[in-house]
């Protein structure tokens, strides 16, 4: 590990820009560990009937626990990977506590492994994306409705205050304008 290295999450609900600003900071030659969650969801849509397929994959799964599980330890194993990497910031396209956080949204209880996780992996800083309506969209991995999206924002954002994170909220602008009020605040 670089001895100054800095992990760094962009975090917050679905559609609020975070995967625009993570493709600019490696337009910038930042190193950045991309969103684990669309590959998972496609691997659970081929598990269930199309028809129940109406919501976040966490929510239609066949096995919850089981998805969070493999979510939690690739978010962890990113966070592994960060410390080898040598570079002196590392930027995640969301991070571990956002599993606990998504897992809140669904009601969906979780043991000492989770909240652990979260403990151990600490991140240097968290930059939280407001909901933001006018570009807002769904897509194939992408099923919550604006609405839903606020009520995750805040998920988000009380999960990170309980492992006493200092949030950092990026104002709206242009992917550029955003991108460099990130690095601008580290």
């Amino acid at each position: 590990m670089h001895l100054n290295t800095k992990n760094i999450v962009i975090t917050g609900g679905p559609g609020t820009g975070k995967t625009s600003i993570i493709n600019q900071l490696k337009k910038q030659n930042y190193y950045c560990f991309d969103e684990i969650i669309r590959a998972l969801t496609l691997e659970a849509k081929n598990e269930v009937e199309t028809s129940s397929q109406i919501s976040n994959p966490i929510a239609f799964v066949n096995d919850p626990m089981d998805f969070n599980s493999k979510l939690l330890n690739g978010r962890i194993e990113q966070f592994i990977q960060a410390n080898k990497t040598n570079k002196k910031l590392n930027f995640f396209d969301r991070g571990i506590p956002d599993v606990l956080a998504y897992m809140d949204f669904f009601n969906q209880e979780y043991n000492d492994i989770f909240t652990n996780a979260c403990k151990i992996h600490k991140y240097n800083n968290v930059f939280l994306l407001p909901p933001w309506k006018a570009i807002y969209k769904t897509d194939n991995e992408r099923f919550e409705t604006f609405d839903e999206a606020i009520k995750i924002h805040e998920c988000l954002k009380q999960i990170y205050k309980n492992f006493e994170y200092n949030i950092i909220e990026v104002p709206f602008g242009t992917v550029e304008e955003r991108t460099n009020y990130i690095i601008n605040s580290i």
